[in-house]
């Protein structure tokens, strides 16, 4: 992935001014689905995913599939 700064807080933000044009050209051209994957790489999907992670915030993200599964994924970093 890009050499981007994403700015994930616990609750959704808007873009604002230059961040926000700047946010925009890095979403992929068009959503395609390739071998049952969204986008054509894993960048793609990465870039995809903090860019909406900025929009809806963690706090809602984390609600979304079995609390479980975060915890065992934060739990991970450490190993790493």
């Amino acid at each position: 992935m890009e050499d981007v700064q994403w700015d994930l807080r616990p609750e959704g933000r808007a873009w604002q001014g230059p961040e926000a044009m700047a946010r925009y050209q890095l979403s992929p051209e068009k959503i395609e689905m390739i071998g049952g994957k969204l986008f054509w790489s894993e960048e793609e999907r990465l870039t995809m995913l903090a860019l909406l992670l900025e929009n809806v915030g963690v706090d809602l993200a984390v609600r979304i599939g079995d609390p479980e599964v975060w915890r065992a994924a934060v739990a991970r970093l450490s190993e790493t």
